[in-house]
């Protein structure tokens, strides 16, 4: 059942940590090329294992005894699905507007938390995750007409639909202990290898900047976020998480601008006037009323 008070606040605080690594995952990914979709699974999660490996050790591997094969599958499908799409995403449309599609998962997360059992779902929440919305399709529709694939438009939605539904489940396997993410990093590493070795032609990173962005996003948005988004997602409030991440597309259009990859607009004013507004109401509806 969702969780209230001084309790949640602590780990919903290490889950937004998640959201700003996140923020740098369009930037790396755009930089990690030409590695393609499937071998930078298996390079980023490779990392992410052993990030996972320490942070582990530090209450012993014996934890991860105890755990389902069903919950090992469950969050191998969820990190390989999701960064798969995201990753083939952005190989056919390296632009803003696909990471921006992608990132309508935070409204999906608000949506279906309000249907785990226990939750309510309130106007706030509602209107919060609505406003967020709006300021992501501000900037979408402002962009520069590119011509982006379909296909990529439409795999990044997918990417909305896999990552939302597994974040919210994971409130089903609270009892998992995090350190079961290392197993789900490792296990999403090996099966990318083997479907890159498959179907994909090796291609390494283009010079420092391609080698130092594939070890970045296997130390941060693919490593060290899984473990704090789990913490988030399991002990935190997860509709303010769900609503703050609408800061991950401000954030992640803002790098890319400093990046020299995108271009500033008037619409990105409005567009962050509408998500910071968006997240700051999300956060009065979780707040704790009595506890």
């Amino acid at each position: 059942m969702p969780q209230s008070g001084m309790k949640t606040h602590r780990p919903t605080l290490i889950g937004f940590s998640a959201i700003l690594l996140w923020s740098l995952l369009a930037l790396l990914t755009i930089f990690a090329s030409p590695v393609p979709p499937l071998q930078l699974n298996a390079m980023t999660f490779g990392i992410g294992a052993l990030v996972g490996l320490i942070w582990t050790a530090r209450r012993g591997f014996a934890v991860l005894r105890g755990v389902p094969l069903r919950v090992y599958a469950f969050g191998t499908a969820g990190l390989f699905g999701y960064h798969l799409l995201y990753f083939t995403a952005f190989r056919l449309g390296p632009d803003a507007s696909t990471g921006l599609i992608a990132y309508l998962w935070p409204l999906l997360i608000v949506l279906m938390s309000g249907l785990l059992p226990g939750a309510r779902l309130t106007a706030r929440p509602i209107i919060g995750a609505a406003l967020g919305l709006i300021g992501a399709a501000v900037i979408v529709l402002q962009a520069p007409s590119t011509g982006a694939p379909i296909a990529a438009l439409a795999l990044a939605f997918l990417c909305a639909l896999v990552w939302s539904s597994y974040s919210v489940a994971s409130a089903f396997v609270r009892e998992v202990p995090t350190e079961a993410v290392t197993v789900y990093c490792a296990a999403t590493a090996v099966l990318s290898a083997l479907a890159h070795f498959g179907f994909e032609q090796t291609q390494w990173p283009a010079g420092a900047l391609g080698w130092g962005s594939v070890i970045a996003l296997g130390l941060g948005p693919v490593g060290i976020a899984f473990f704090t988004w789990d913490i988030g997602m399991k002990r935190g409030d997860i509709q303010f998480l769900g609503a703050a991440s609408y800061a991950a597309p401000l954030l992640s259009t803002l790098a890319l601008i400093a990046a020299g990859i995108s271009t500033a607009t008037p619409a990105l004013a409005l567009a962050a006037l509408l998500i910071t507004a968006g997240a700051a109401l999300a956060a009065s509806a979780a707040k704790p009323s009595g506890d």
